[in-house]
């Protein structure tokens, strides 16, 4: 992996995207009665099997997928052993040479921002954090201080749950929807932060779920990389991200959760980890076609 001391996010993020093959990210979101019987029989302390599920889940994607999405709220419910076991997986998935996207959306002004940035960046170590910028573009700036330059986040604009239509596909009186209004968001605070290879660190959460929208934000961000969750189990598909990768290809990392991390529900008899390491396979082939085909 790209020295994480000193090289561009975006260059660390298309670095782990090239050596996969695939723009395909799987999100590790473990819940405790989810997991494999084998685990959960094993291991009486939950956080326990919560670790070693996501550890061997890492231990499966290794040489199909270069980008991983770690949901906070999994860990966090146990507490301080729960952080532990994120930061733990974290380490390990730098290990199998991924980059490790923090879901957390974190949101909220001046010094406690300060303190979330400090958590993901510092004491997990995370490449990027999903944050939630609603409070004001300023709520943005404690990720992007020179101490972080080597990170990333990624800005909530066009969410994949059903009650996001409520409020983001509203009209301001200047004719944008509230979705428009934070790519502009994006746009204004990532634009001081672009790579050499011409995307910035600032990029933007667009559902696979709302394709409605894709090409109208992708025309807008032209610099932002879409983290895109909604593919696979919550009904995103080839044909409604399409629009959210650039002419060249690029410009949009694809994520599945359960349609990966728990695939062995749908093979019985065969060891969870295989199970795991074909559909991820299968799953980053599925995204790769998208931009080769």
């Amino acid at each position: 992996m790209t020295d994480v001391a000193h090289a561009h996010f975006a260059d660390r993020l298309y670095d782990a995207v090239d050596r996969a093959g695939s723009a395909a990210c799987v999100g590790l979101d473990p819940v405790l009665d989810r997991l494999p019987e084998s685990l959960r029989s094993a291991h009486l302390d939950p956080v326990e099997a919560i670790e070693a599920f996501s550890r061997g889940v890492v231990g499966s994607l290794e040489g199909r997928i270069g980008v991983i999405k770690a949901q906070s709220a999994c860990f966090e419910r146990y507490g301080a052993p729960g952080v532990e076991a994120l930061r733990n997986v974290i380490k390990r998935a730098h290990e199998h040479d991924c980059v490790v996207i923090l879901d957390a959306k974190r949101g909220d002004i001046g010094v406690s921002a300060e303190h979330y940035a400090a958590f993901a960046f510092e004491a997990m170590n995370a490449d990027a954090l999903t944050i939630n910028a609603s409070l004001g573009a300023d709520t943005v700036q404690p990720y992007l201080t020179r101490q972080y330059a080597d990170r990333g986040v990624f800005i909530l604009v066009r969410t994949s749950n059903p009650g996001s239509d409520d409020l983001q596909s509203q009209s301001l009186i200047d004719g944008r929807t509230v979705a428009e209004m934070m790519a502009d968001v994006v746009i204004d605070v990532g634009k001081s932060h672009i790579s050499a290879s011409g995307f910035s660190s600032v990029g933007a959460v667009v559902a696979a779920t709302k394709p409605d929208d894709a090409a109208a934000l992708r025309a807008r961000m032209k610099r932002n990389i879409f983290l895109v969750p909604g593919y696979g189990a919550q009904g995103g598909s080839a044909d409604t991200v399409k629009n959210l990768f650039r002419d060249d290809g690029r410009g949009a990392i694809i994520t599945a959760s359960r349609s990966v991390i728990y695939a062995f529900k749908d093979a019985p008899g065969q060891d969870w980890r295989a199970a795991i390491r074909d559909a991820a396979g299968a799953f980053a082939t599925e995204v790769a076609n998208i931009t080769n085909g």
